[in-house]
């Protein structure tokens, strides 16, 4: 195993599912408010699983958003 090949291409996933999370987030945050479902001052809960299903890796993150 090449660490550097693996650290570039770990480090070009962890880029693309920023960017990508991010954007359903805020589309996500955007229409409930819209639709009413949040007034658009409370804090969200969020959570995001990391999976690795031929070796077994299993990883959740939990967390929460502030929308003011």
């Amino acid at each position: 195993m090449n660490e550097d090949v693996v650290n570039m291409e770990i480090r070009k996933f962890l880029k693309k599912t920023g960017i990508t999370s991010q954007r359903e987030i805020e589309k996500a945050l955007q229409a409930a408010v819209e639709g009413g479902k949040l007034s658009g001052s409370e804090q969200v809960a969020v959570s995001i699983k990391l999976e690795m299903p031929s070796i077994g890796l299993e990883h959740t993150v939990e967390g929460s958003i502030a929308l003011e």
